[in-house]
């Protein structure tokens, strides 16, 4: 299975484990697109609604799409109460827009997963005059130091490998911004980030695990053997622990280039 894909194995661990965006950063994201209640955004790879709902909340217009069956049922449960999204189950790459264009798209913890090729050149076409591209993501940077140094040795002996998570790639020192830059089809990209701490029970931080990409595409009985031990780890510190998050923005104007 292609590795986007996965996460719809995992719906509802997926709707109950990740965590919701600073509201800091939605007010941030509609100030800087002069959003107004009506207004029409996209939302690419919405999951289960985590950045839906506080879009919705703002009275924005919301088309919302994602390629899991799973993933669409549990968003309609997490937005039930917001008669202002529509959830299309699709891929970017073959979603084809029926609607005038978009003040805003945003792709909260998916952009990387959409076609190299294709994602800024759809998005610039898909946008309004003026209208904004808000990429984000959160980024676990920070465990206690006991715990990391076992999560390691648990990571080498299962799998082989340890380095920085895969969400790393929303940090300054990833890809994004020259991605913006690279595509010739935005303004000045600003960067703005959030901190902020999650308690963990052992369970939920399994959970979390267990929802991520790489994690999935290790072989079951491999995977539960890994966050096993890892919940085993836990346990002997006392059944919880406090990570340090940071949420990274990405956001620019299109350019009316040509228009």
């Amino acid at each position: 299975m292609e590795q986007r894909f996965v996460f719809d194995q995992v719906a509802n661990v997926y709707q109950g484990s990740r965590p919701d965006y600073p509201e800091a950063l939605v007010d941030d994201v509609v100030a800087y697109a002069d959003l107004k209640p009506g207004d029409a955004v996209l939302e690419i790879g919405c999951g289960t609604g985590q950045a839906t709902k506080s879009f919705a909340a703002r009275g924005l217009q919301i088309v919302a799409i994602d390629p899991g069956s799973a993933m669409i049922r549990a968003a309609r449960e997490t937005l039930a109460s917001f008669d202002n999204v529509e959830l299309i189950e699709t891929t970017f790459e073959d979603w084809s827009p029926n609607k005038a264009p978009f003040r805003l798209i945003l792709a909260a913890q998916s952009w990387h997963w959409v076609a190299q090729e294709l994602r800024f050149v759809k998005a610039a076409k898909a946008l309004s005059r003026n209208g904004s591209l808000a990429v984000f993501g959160h980024v676990p940077v920070g465990l206690p130091a006991l715990l990391s140094e076992q999560f390691k040795e648990i990571s080498l002996r299962h799998t082989g490998t340890w380095g920085p998570p895969p969400e790393a790639w929303y940090l300054p020192s990833g890809p994004l911004k020259g991605w913006f830059d690279e595509s010739g089809l935005f303004g000045t990209v600003e960067h703005r980030f959030y901190r902020w701490k999650l308690l963990h029970t052992t369970l939920s931080y399994a959970n979390l695990l267990r929802t991520r990409s790489d994690i999935r595409m290790i072989a079951q009985a491999a995977r539960e053997e890994l966050l096993g031990d890892i919940s085993q780890a836990i346990d002997r510190y006392g059944g919880e622990l406090e990570v340090d998050y940071e949420t990274h923005l990405y956001i620019a104007r299109r350019l009316d280039i040509g228009a």
